[in-house]
């Protein structure tokens, strides 16, 4: 797996220098569908070899501690715990999961990487910023010829000294710079990551973003410095880097460094190694479980019409539930809100949907839970649920990044939030509408607010490809009868959309509306969406920048 794995992100540098971006889109895709595969293709070897035994505890208890033994040196030795225990849940059907079968917790409680290959190349800072810059692009160049690499060095020395220097930095401390020495691919850019040492106490970030003219030469587009910024780039919100991880920890330890605040399971998965992001949450929940006592309860807002959430509240994490029976109007089935999920998971989230992890027979101890969860899980999602004396079993859910639901933000935000959100939300939804997703039910209930200030869609039971949508402009009544009716004059067909209804999401918020058809009113008019459309139609894949317009470098572009 590992090795296939490492073949198709290794492929990423040529397809960037060859502008191969379909390649690029179908790399992506074909990466996530691995790991699946050979799971499924290592299990009739097992059943082969161990024959009756497959099904016996006891063998693999003993197989657990020879694999175990087997991996002690590997490098990657925590992706190989994964995988044995992505076999093991295939065979028992989830059940059994313990430590004693299972990589329930790590064979290896602390890694020791002094002994293996450095990630990174070091640079010592001799006063002069601007050779630095050359130097390290020097070692870093691609084989295709940059636009004006000298005006890319100027803009980047210029950036340092503004961001990086000045009194309130000084320091006698030596200053060196790393940098990882795989370049990270995803979509239209390769970006180089390092982090500079001796300015603050702790290091400081620094990523430079790789994109092409028009003419086919490469740029520089910015210098991204800060954490917060740096964080957004590698946010669960946005497709798994390609990069070349032989040691993923190594990678991980490293924007570790820069991004504290990150979990590890975070970096793992935007790295590509999505299944070991899952069990290292699932180690994290669990020893979070053990040191605190806060229960978990029905999540804040209002309730959906397909999901059940809740939260622990000292965790950042939320868990959804498909109900058993929806809330008329919804009509989707459990099976069509799987495959919604699914789509989410395999699409360019373009930084506006959040990543979610499926789990199945997820246990919880009962003591955990509040009376009134319990009641409401009880009360809409009891095929779901097995509760003994000390747990609560959960057949099926997902988990996804806490945030603060859009239209309970508004209800405090200034006058000022409020513009800069309904921004964010126009944003938004156009931004996944460049990446070919529809929201399909766009009230403000089913976006949320980052901690970075960042709207970002959750609530996936109604998306669609954007390019299957009909946007229609609402017909004019032919008579009297037929503005007066309460009911369409006009046909309505599936997936017919009429964006002048999309005004009807802001009621109850004239702030908000003003702001948004101030901002994005032309979202309201067919045209809009039938140009974008039109767009991806021809096979456009359009940029779509996981930082700022602003901190783009100003530049002539050819």
């Amino acid at each position: 797996m590992f090795a296939d794995f490492q073949n198709i992100t290794l492929g990423a540098r040529a397809r960037f220098e060859q502008q191969d971006w379909t390649g690029v889109q179908q790399a992506q895709a074909d990466r996530l569908e691995i790991y699946k595969a050979k799971v499924d293709q290592l299990l009739p070897l097992l059943r082969n070899l161990a024959g009756d035994h497959i099904h016996n505890l006891t063998t693999w208890q003993k197989m657990r501690q020879d694999y175990a033994q087997l991996i002690g040196q590997y490098s990657n030795f925590e992706i190989a715990e994964s995988f044995y225990n992505s076999v093991f849940c295939k065979v028992f059907v989830h059940q059994h999961i313990t430590n004693d079968y299972a990589f329930v917790l790590s064979s290896r409680r602390k890694r020791n990487t002094r002994s293996e290959l450095v990630a990174f190349s070091s640079y010592e800072f001799n006063g002069k910023i601007k050779e630095l810059v050359a130097e390290i692009l020097n070692d870093y160049e691609f084989s295709t010829p940059f636009s004006d690499l000298a005006f890319d060095v100027s803009q980047i020395t210029r950036t340092v000294i503004a961001q990086l220097t000045g009194d309130q930095k000084s320091t006698d401390n030596p200053i060196t710079v790393d940098v990882l020495e795989p370049i990270f691919y995803r979509n239209k850019g390769a970006y180089l990551v390092g982090r500079i040492n001796g300015i603050d106490e702790t290091p400081a970030p620094f990523v430079l973003p790789f994109l092409y003219q028009p003419d086919g030469t490469l740029y520089i587009d910015t210098l991204i410095t800060d954490p917060d910024e740096v964080s957004v780039i590698f946010s669960f919100t946005r497709s798994y880097f390609m990069v070349d991880s032989a040691v993923p920890a190594q990678i991980v330890e490293f924007l570790h460094s820069v991004m504290p605040h990150k979990k590890l399971y975070e970096l793992y998965a935007s790295i590509g190694f999505r299944k070991h992001a899952k069990t290292d949450f699932f180690r994290d929940f669990m020893e979070h479980l053990d040191h605190s006592n806060d229960p978990l309860i029905i999540a804040p807002g209002i309730k959906g019409m397909v999901m059940s959430v809740f939260v622990l509240p000292s965790y950042d994490i939320v868990f959804k539930i498909i109900k058993d029976k929806f809330t008329p109007p919804k009509e989707v089935t459990k099976a069509i809100v799987k495959q919604k999920y699914q789509l989410v998971t395999k699409h360019d989230r373009a930084g506006r949907m959040a990543d979610t992890q499926e789990f199945k027979a997820m246990r919880f101890p009962k003591q955990r839970f509040s009376a009134e969860l319990i009641e409401e899980l009880l009360s809409v999602a009891a095929s779901q649920l097995t509760i003994t004396d000390d747990e609560i079993i959960i057949e099926h859910l997902y988990t996804e990044r806490r945030m603060e639901p859009l239209n309970l933000y508004l209800r405090t935000a200034d006058d000022q939030q409020i513009i800069n959100a309904m921004d964010e939300y126009g944003n938004a939804i156009k931004q996944l509408a460049a990446a070919d997703i529809f929201p399909g039910d766009m009230l403000l209930k089913n976006f949320g607010v980052t901690r970075h200030g960042r709207v970002v869609f959750y609530d996936y039971d109604e998306i669609c490809h954007l390019t299957e949508c009909n946007f229609r402009k609402i017909p004019l009544p032919r008579n009297e009868q037929e503005e007066m009716a309460s009911t369409p004059w006009y046909e309505v067909r599936e997936f017919d959309v009429f964006p002048e209804e999309f005004r009807l999401f802001f009621s109850g918020n004239p702030k908000a509306k003003k702001a948004f058809d101030d901002l994005h009113g032309d979202l309201y008019e067919a045209e809009t969406w039938q140009n974008m459309q039109n767009q991806l139609i021809q096979g456009q894949i359009i940029d779509v920048f996981p930082y700022r317009q602003r901190k783009r470098f100003t530049r002539q572009l050819p």
